[in-house]
């Protein structure tokens, strides 16, 4: 029997339970359903929303293609994806999930990359924002700023690794290296690391002209259509997120929850950690904002560097709830769940590790204490400036991965004039 003639019915099954416990729980379901829409409209909306608006604009206008041709020297040896993913890492980084997964799906409707470049670049720009580690998880569950730092070195930097590794992902295969085939000639050579013309800049602008010229919407239809798919987006982020809040409730009331704590702690306790942190894995399984909560608020007699740990293997993880808004996004894509959830494994895991390595480091040399009183990190934190924060740290991050690619291109401009003359 395949995977799906088991899967179909046990689907079933699983939601008519859930339909029997709404039933002998309305006002439980109720409660969670509304808690999952003041989550969805005063943190995701406002969040998500102006970015996935932005990015459409950019898109249309071919800003996408300008950065995907200047950031190929970085993006290419790097993370074996075309220099369009750099932007795509940038905004994912800046805005969280799913943004990344958004213009992923973007770049693949529009022929940018290839089915294995796109599971590679979704693998790994799916990731927390800064407003939400630093300013939720750091400052409102655990009320420690300074936390902020090695929290977002966990993260980030086991996002980059995720990265390095996921570079390795198909390779080998046909498809791997068609990334472009979807586009006219013109568009591909235009953007392509070498280009026409006197330098990069010009290739860079002769793909964004291009770009706009394919697109051809004027101001008004773009921001229309901008508007529009976001919205539709936006939307189906928040049902996901009150359909796992209900159904999270749901579960608690039927008992499996406190299993679920049960076994896990159990399972903690046989690899030498705290018990206590069940609760948090489990909620964090299912729903990233719960999970932190639940972490920050773990027994006293936890340390705290097992609780930061269990704080960034939740946010890496990202929760089911979140998973389900990448599967949809990804859906009539071509690109396969499957190596997106074993990245968010891998992430998880790497995050965690990596805490518990820099904690003293970090901790200890009293950088987290400087960090917490930067204007930077103040500016991060604080919910009300979360957008022009953001949209500052996009511009930074932007700067300094330009930079790096012309450093890039130029030492391997010059390592290849230096092979020439030696042979």
């Amino acid at each position: 029997m395949t995977l799906n003639k088991i899967a179909s019915p046990l689907l079933g099954i699983v939601l008519a339970g859930c339909m029997l416990l709404m039933l002998v729980h309305p006002a439980s379901s109720l409660d969670a359903a509304l808690r999952g829409l003041a989550v969805w409209w005063d943190v995701l909306f406002p969040s998500l929303f102006p970015f996935f608006v932005i990015s459409e604009i950019m898109l249309g206008f071919g800003i996408v293609h300008l950065f995907g041709a200047l950031l190929d020297p970085l993006m290419r040896p790097l993370f074996n994806i075309p220099g369009s993913g750099g932007f795509v890492a940038a905004m994912g980084y800046v805005s969280g999930y799913p943004v990344g997964a958004k213009l992923t799906a973007k770049l693949r409707e529009q022929g940018m990359i290839s089915r294995i470049e796109g599971e590679r670049l979704v693998a790994f720009t799916t990731s927390s924002d800064p407003i939400f580690l630093l300013g939720a998880v750091s400052v409102g569950f655990f009320h420690d700023a300074s936390l902020g730092l090695v929290l977002a070195l966990a993260h980030y930097g086991g996002g980059l690794i995720v990265g390095l590794l996921m570079s390795f992902h198909g390779r080998g295969r046909p498809e791997a290296a068609a990334a472009n085939t979807a586009l006219p000639h013109s568009a591909s050579s235009s953007a392509s690391p070498e280009g026409q013309g006197p330098g990069r800049l010009r290739t860079a602008l002769n793909a964004m002209a291009h770009a706009r010229r394919v697109d051809g919407r004027s101001l008004g239809e773009l921001l229309k259509s901008a508007i529009t798919s976001s919205l539709q987006l936006i939307i189906v982020v928040g049902g996901l997120v009150v359909f796992f809040n209900v159904l999270m409730e749901l579960l608690a009331r039927a008992g499996v929850m406190s299993a679920l704590f049960s076994m896990t702690g159990r399972l903690l306790s046989l690899a030498g950690f705290p018990p206590e942190l069940s609760a948090a894995l489990v909620s964090g399984l299912f729903e990233v904002t719960l999970g932190a909560r639940s972490a920050g608020e773990a027994a006293g007699g936890v340390p705290l560097q097992f609780k930061a740990a269990a704080a960034a293997f939740i946010l890496s993880w990202g929760g089911l709830s979140v998973h389900a808004q990448v599967a949809s996004i990804l859906n009539g894509t071509g690109l396969r769940y499957l190596p997106f959830m074993a990245a968010r494994l891998m992430h998880a895991l790497l995050s965690a590790v990596l805490l518990l390595l820099l904690w003293k480091p970090v901790v200890s040399s009293g950088l987290a204490g400087q960090w917490s009183i930067l204007p930077a990190a103040s500016g991060l934190a604080a919910p009300e400036a979360a957008l022009i924060s953001s949209i500052s740290l996009l511009c930074l991050l932007l700067a300094v991965m330009l930079a790096l690619s012309l450093v890039v291109f130029v030492l391997g401009k010059l390592w290849r004039q230096s092979y020439a003359h030696r042979s």
